[in-house]
């Protein structure tokens, strides 16, 4: 009999296609023919998650649990072909404390079988305790792990193949975050998000290219990183800023092929926490993407957003968020100019998409409004996304800034209320 066409595709485009279905279902096409009887047991990729066990309505949990513990003991012990990646998502009704030492045996297995990726996103009642023998695979291309406690062995000195490493709510000390990311010289891609145990975020790491740290942190300091060329810094409470005028230098100094730069919420603040220069001592050359969020009503951070702007002379891309603060300091309406905190004189940006999100219309928004137009000769778009509730006059004095560039289009766009 003539085989079938998919039958007839070759192998690694056949495990692309089972990659997209969910476990159970890649089990069930063994019963398709001979061909397809051990197919299941070679999937180089593995993704357990509740399309495991789809929910019944009349079936007791706990039986849901026991389904779930059973089909990754199947599946990992049958397994014959080489491990990819192996990835764990699973919320309370199908993992808890009691499947603790399951967990365990699992990582285990897996690190006698030389597998290059580790996702582990489920929530117990306390952060998951890493086995030890996890900080022996060397193999480990990216590590993505939630909710858990690392506590490596004195013995640890990194992963020496690791590339990406992604870890939230994630539990150890500073020693030991500085071990892990020192200790891995091939890593390029790092995200921290809510990270507990300690406050001061040192990264070392030569070959780093891009790094989001996201958080409640008192600094930031990166060291011996030439290849870093994106940086997303959310700093969620100000409580904890440690601000001083070094803070500013040592951050910039050491980021000098810097292309994108996402500054949230108040990070700026640890930035620019004393006198704020006109420009920065070295230019930002490579820069051409920028997202910052300010206080419109704080004339440091808009000094601060002047001397970003003035430092990259080859930004292209620029975003700017307005935050409030209920305590902020109100600027009387004619208290500064742009052009008189920008270096005289002011030089042409080269801006050619701007985004401006959040704003009410206020004069200290609308000038630096009309600031972007009158001085950004190559601009092509610029888009106004105001908080609710704006009333049309903002559009009103919008269309009537004089635009230095022939082809900018400016387009406000209305948020929709639901």
């Amino acid at each position: 009999m003539e085989s079938d066409r998919i039958s007839c595709l070759p192998d690694h485009i056949i495990d692309q296609i089972l990659s997209h279905l969910p476990i159970k279902e890649v089990g069930r096409t063994s019963v398709l023919s001979h061909i397809w009887r051990n197919k299941w047991s070679t999937l180089p990729d593995l993704m357990f998650d509740r399309q495991c066990v789809p929910a019944a309505t009349s079936e007791d949990p706990s039986v849901s649990k026991i389904k779930f513990l059973r089909i990754i003991d199947d599946v990992l012990l049958l397994h014959s072909g080489p491990i990819n990646k192996v990835q764990i998502s699973a919320g309370y009704d199908l993992i808890d404390m009691n499947s603790v030492a399951d967990i365990n045996r699992w990582i285990l297995h897996l690190t006698k079988r030389s597998f290059k990726k580790l996702v582990l996103d489920f929530w117990l009642d306390e952060p998951y305790k890493i086995p030890c023998c996890l900080f022996s695979c060397q193999s480990l291309h990216r590590l993505e792990l939630y909710w858990c406690s690392l506590k490596p062995p004195t013995t640890f000195e990194g992963f020496r193949n690791l590339k990406s490493l992604h870890l939230e709510q994630v539990t150890m000390t500073q020693d030991a975050f500085e071990k892990l990311i020192s200790g891995s010289p091939l890593l390029e891609k790092l995200k921290v998000a809510y990270l507990d145990g300690f406050t001061q975020i040192n990264i070392h790491a030569p070959n780093i290219k891009c790094v989001q740290i996201i958080g409640k942190f008192e600094g930031i300091s990166f060291d011996n990183t030439p290849q870093l060329a994106k940086v997303l810094v959310e700093q969620t409470s100000q409580s904890r800023l440690h601000g001083c005028s070094s803070n500013l230098v040592n951050f910039f100094d050491h980021l000098p092929n810097i292309q994108v730069l996402l500054i949230h919420s108040y990070f700026i603040k640890y930035l620019f926490a004393d006198v704020v220069p006109v420009k920065l001592p070295t230019p930002c050359i490579n820069l051409t993407t920028l997202q910052i969020s300010i206080n419109f009503n704080n004339l440091k951070e808009i000094s601060a957003v002047l001397c970003l702007l003035n430092s990259s002379p080859n930004l292209q891309r620029f975003g700017i968020y307005a935050r409030l603060e209920e305590h902020a300091d109100h600027l009387s309406p004619v208290s500064y100019c742009w052009e008189d905190i920008f270096s005289e004189p002011v030089m042409p940006l080269k801006l050619q998409r701007v985004k401006i999100e959040d704003i009410s219309g206020t004069k200290c928004e609308l000038d630096f409004i009309r600031f972007i137009l009158l001085y950004s000769p190559v601009l092509e778009k610029m888009t106004v996304k105001p908080v609710l509730n704006v009333t049309s006059k903002l559009m009103t004095e919008l269309i009537r800034f004089r635009r230095v560039s022939g082809q900018v289009e400016v387009i406000y766009h209305v948020k929709d209320s639901s």
